[in-house]
């Protein structure tokens, strides 16, 4: 089981400066998670050690969302595919869209759920690329164009839940595609993932002038907890990407730093749930946007719906 610890990253900085600047103490200097994350600017998917140094990396443009599976290789999406590639990066896997794809998974028979963006499809597709199942959320030829669908899953009842950042919402629909719930999400999710109690965390963006957040909602819809840029004195919130809720209690979020923001704060932030920042990871020499993150440190099969980011 993972504690809680106070920790600084190659970019402990920003946080250790806006401490000083409030006159409180900095944290003790500790390593943080391993972790393999994408740089969705520079194209690559990496693994980076618990002192912050990337031990690996591997092109993928446009990646957005990224699981180290069981036995060590590493599925990803490619802008318009999804590759899966061992450590020595040979691809074992492979499937290729007309459609820009964010979302992957990797599912528990073995096949790769893919959400293709424009098509609006859900697929559940086999190791041999065939498909072995389709849900439209769109009629067949339309185009809902690039921002009608960040990553998405299914969850282990059967249905599936997606994040429409377009739409500024989140959706669960049934294996059939039909609409079960509705969540408004204004600035426009980027991820939404279940929770093992049946709440939903959801990571919204700057779309439409919205304020980019993070935040937990209930089964009935009410939101109970968020983080925003008020919450962690001199770190702004950019548009937030990737999640991932930690055995503890704690919550790691991805800070996508694009559309201007280059530089200005720290790619990845882990807060405790009274909102008290614990970790950061701000390598601006290696990375420019992260957007999506799985902690190594954190036991489970992400296959097995024991991994939720």
């Amino acid at each position: 089981m993972f504690s809680p610890r106070h920790v600084r990253s190659p970019c402990g900085a920003l946080l250790c400066a806006a401490l000083a600047a409030a006159g409180e103490a900095e944290p003790s200097v500790f390593h943080g998670h391993p972790f393999a994350c994408t740089d969705y600017t520079q194209g690559k998917v990496c693994l980076v050690s618990a002192g912050g140094k990337v031990e690996w990396e591997y092109p993928a443009p446009s990646c957005n969302d990224v699981w180290v599976l069981p036995g060590g290789n590493l599925l990803f999406n490619t802008g318009h595919g999804v590759k899966e590639v061992t450590r020595e990066k040979a691809v074992v896997f492979e499937y290729r869209s007309s459609s820009a794809i964010y979302a992957c998974q990797r599912l528990p028979d073995g096949n790769t759920f893919i959400g293709e963006c424009n098509s609006g499809r859900l697929l559940e597709v086999g190791r041999d690329g065939h498909i072995a199942k389709e849900v439209r959320l769109l009629p067949p030829g339309a185009d809902g164009g690039g921002a009608f669908m960040r990553n998405a899953r299914r969850l282990p009842s059967g249905n599936y839940l997606v994040a429409h950042y377009g739409l500024d919402l989140v959706r669960e629909y049934d294996a059939s595609g039909k609409i079960v719930r509705t969540i408004s999400a204004p600035g426009g999710p980027h991820t939404a993932i279940r929770l093992p109690g049946g709440n939903t965390l959801i990571a919204c963006a700057d779309h439409a002038g919205g304020t980019p957040r993070v935040f937990e909602v209930d089964t009935l819809g009410k939101t109970v907890w968020s983080v925003e840029s008020r919450d962690l004195p001199g770190i702004g919130l950019k548009f937030m990407a990737g999640l991932q809720r930690l055995p503890n209690g704690n919550t790691v979020m991805t800070n996508w730093l694009g559309h201007g923001h280059f530089g200005e704060a720290p790619h990845v932030i882990e807060v405790t749930p009274s909102k008290e920042v614990v970790w950061t990871y701000a390598n601006h020499a290696d990375f420019r946007t992260v957007s999506s993150i799985q902690l190594l440190d954190v036991p489970g099969d992400a296959t097995k719906g024991e991994i939720w980011h």
